[in-house]
């Protein structure tokens, strides 16, 4: 089945030979699959053990081979519309089980810290932080990988369907790093930088809003291309929307390769000068550099307010935007919300 898919996938798509032909596993798999923790815990209450993690290239290959298999399945039936909408689900499923697998972690890392926080000489309470330990790491490794693969699937849906998957909800943080065994107060701080650095991170503020009615998405990557270039570890504020500009601004922030973070700046409250508000915050961020599209009253009054603050605006006019006819094709789009 996987030999099909790549075959006839290759045919189709540009973007595939990097994807999937080229039978090594990334630096992404290679870390989140490649070197696994001596010991880990597999469920929760089972004693701590020798368990294998799947060979980096086999997941690697796998994970692209099963969306590969749903386009070349469907493509050319009466079906062939429902694929981008199957496949989205097979991404998203990874992304919520990643999710789930977060919440568990933080529970053992919260029991971690108040063991490690009231220590005793007892040989029970030494197993038990032990225990927590490897449980709380074992989690993390299980997230790191279950990240890993979404990520991977997440490129193979763009490649096939033509437009960026991005959730239905929730933030999509990633990192592929090996775990190893240290001190239970190091791995508590440890963890807590890195959930700083995945969801309040440190950099240059580029800030990109506009319309929920916006399709030319090319015209947007290709500023931020352009801006990454210069700023290579910024930071990408939106205003949260699920649909047009947002949307495609995170979409960008996710693909392999760029792994920008993305902080959401959603509307706070009730009122017609709310979102002016939310404006004047967004100001207060600093931004070194703006991509805004035109949109309402709203947008014109943070136009107005970075230009006088100096910051650099790539302005984008909805006149000036691709015509229908270079599109993604409608049956991708359905998933942009």
């Amino acid at each position: 089945m996987m030999a099909t898919a790549l075959r006839h996938s290759i045919d189709r798509f540009a973007d595939l030979p990097t994807l999937y032909a080229q039978m090594v596993a990334t630096p992404e798999y290679q870390a989140a699959f490649g070197d696994p923790m001596p010991l880990s815990i597999a469920e929760p209450g089972d004693a701590p053990a020798e368990h294998e993690m799947p060979e980096p290239i086999a997941a690697q290959a796998e994970c692209g081979g099963i969306i590969a298999a749903i386009f070349d399945l469907f493509t050319g039936t009466r079906l062939e519309p429902l694929a981008p909408d199957i496949a989205w689900g097979f991404v998203n499923s990874f992304h919520y089980l990643a999710g789930k697998l977060e919440k568990r972690e933080d529970g053992f890392a919260k029991e971690l810290g108040e063991l490690a926080r009231d220590p005793e000489g007892s040989e029970i309470y030494a197993r038990s932080l032990e225990e927590k330990q490897i449980q709380c790491q074992s989690l993390a490794e299980q997230r790191q990988a279950i990240e890993c693969m979404r990520d991977y699937a997440a490129e193979m849906y763009r490649a096939q369907s033509g437009w960026p998957w991005s959730p239905a909800r929730g933030t999509r943080a990633s990192s592929a790093s090996s775990a190893s065994q240290i001190a239970a107060i190091d791995f508590l701080r440890a963890r807590q930088l890195e959930q700083r650095e995945r969801h309040l991170p440190q950099g240059p503020v580029v800030v990109v809003t506009g319309p929920a009615d916006w399709h030319d998405w090319q015209a947007i990557w290709a500023r931020l291309d352009a801006i990454h270039a210069r700023v290579s570890h910024m930071i990408l504020v939106t205003t949260g929307q699920r649909r047009g500009v947002d949307q495609i601004a995170a979409a960008w922030a996710a693909r392999s390769g760029v792994e920008v973070p993305v902080v959401r700046y959603g509307l706070y409250g009730t009122g017609r000068k709310t979102a002016f508000t939310r404006n004047r915050k967004i100001l207060e961020l600093k931004p070194v550099e703006a991509v805004l599209c035109e949109g309402s009253g709203v947008q014109a009054n943070l136009y107005q307010l970075l230009r006088q603050a100096n910051v650099p605006i790539h302005a984008l006019r909805k006149a000036d935007q691709s015509p229908d006819a270079v599109r993604v094709p409608p049956r991708a789009s359905r998933r942009g919300h």
